[in-house]
């Protein structure tokens, strides 16, 4: 994983779209999800890893407790992935991670909360693109077979519809999901999720011996004041 201190609004723009360029569309589109944090010491645990303890039995039981008290008709298709990125939009601790497509949601996160303006924050990004080609070939060819880059929750469950199913398909690997438009937030904010292959998984871990798919760009405290001004700013 490779860390950039950036140092103004200027090099912090560079920096989120570089290489977002693409030759053969003629378009700028970028490979990129991106995390922000309040806190550039924080790392990529899942809110699942946090708990600590029998990972995936805890993990069993979060979900199956969350179907059974939730509205009804909460989501359009009873899968069990829809289920975990509803419960995930909601809070519920899972080993799904919010990301989003934009660079610009990520630093809303950074400087989101004033009282965290002593500290530094940061931008994870991740290459969602190249980080598929490294998943098991059935995930590789459902993407193949949609012409997608991620995955939706319905194509994940044609491959795998049982949370153990994923860690089957072979050794610990990710892959990006974009959850349902439940609301007009999780619209708004472009979101997408992170999930490892097995609930104990750790994606700082598969970041180190993917480095070069993965950066941290550390945003300076005395930073954040004018990038919330300028998200601030009406267009």
């Amino acid at each position: 994983m490779n860390e950039i201190r950036v140092d103004t609004w200027t090099e912090l723009q560079e920096v989120l779209f570089e290489e977002s360029w693409k030759e053969e569309i003629g378009r700028f589109r970028s490979d990129l999800a991106f995390r922000g944090r309040n806190d550039a010491a924080d790392d990529l645990r899942t809110s699942l890893a946090r708990l600590g303890g029998d990972l995936p039995a805890q993990e069993g039981h979060l979900v199956r407790n969350f179907r059974k008290y939730a509205v009804a008709g909460a989501t359009a298709q009873d899968s069990l992935w829809n289920w975990l990125a509803l419960g995930r939009h909601h809070g519920l601790p899972t080993r799904m991670l919010d990301w989003t497509y934009s660079p610009y949601v990520a630093l809303h996160v950074v400087t989101a909360d004033r009282k965290q303006f002593d500290r530094a924050g940061a931008v994870w990004t991740l290459d969602y693109v190249r980080a598929h080609e490294l998943a098991p070939a059935p995930l590789r060819e459902a993407l193949d077979h949609e012409g997608a880059n991620v995955f939706t929750t319905e194509m994940l469950t044609n491959v795998a519809p049982r949370l153990g199913d994923v860690a089957r398909l072979g050794e610990d690997f990710v892959v990006f999901v974009e959850p349902p438009s439940f609301d007009a937030r999780i619209v708004n904010q472009f979101a997408l999720f992170s999930l490892m292959s097995r609930p104990r998984a750790s994606l700082d871990h598969w970041s180190r011996e993917h480095s070069e798919l993965v950066r941290k760009v550390v945003v300076p405290a005395e930073l954040k004041g004018e990038v919330r001004d300028k998200l601030d700013q009406p267009t």
